[in-house]
């Protein structure tokens, strides 16, 4: 896969500030600025795209490092997308992921149309065996 131009990528969280207005921009569910303190430090692996200055991408992996790994954040910047960002963020989190024990419980809830990206690198729907679901507050 080819890199774009000027695309910088690296294997760190992004900060707070740019961590919440990426999800914005994105389209992802608003999380709290209290919420990323505590979590972004607590991620397992993390890639960002930069350009320049601008974080233009990025994903998480989070879990408790052995047992259990789950994908989460992957949110390109509206703007950048179509061009193959995504590809390379799950590009760089399967690379992760295969370096992980064997026999660890790997997730994501795949959004909308982003089950076919997720797809291409291995992921499968677990319907009807299992169902996700989450605790609405």
């Amino acid at each position: 896969m080819m890199i774009p131009e000027k695309l910088d990528i690296r294997y760190e969280r992004p900060s707070v500030e740019k961590y919440l207005a990426l999800r914005m921009e994105a389209g992802l569910s608003p999380m709290s600025a209290e919420g990323a303190e505590i979590g972004l430090p607590g991620s397992i692996f993390a890639v960002t795209l930069y350009e320049g200055d601008s974080l233009v991408g990025m994903g998480r992996v989070v879990g408790d490092g052995g047992c259990f790994f789950q994908v989460t954040d992957i949110a390109v910047k509206p703007s950048r997308q179509g061009r193959g960002l995504g590809k390379i963020i799950m590009r760089e989190i399967r690379s992760f992921l295969d370096s992980v024990p064997e026999r660890a419980y790997i997730s994501l809830i795949a959004d909308g149309e982003a089950s076919r990206l997720y797809a291409q690198y291995g992921f499968e729907p677990v319907m009807p065996d299992s169902q996700g679901m989450y605790l609405r507050r």
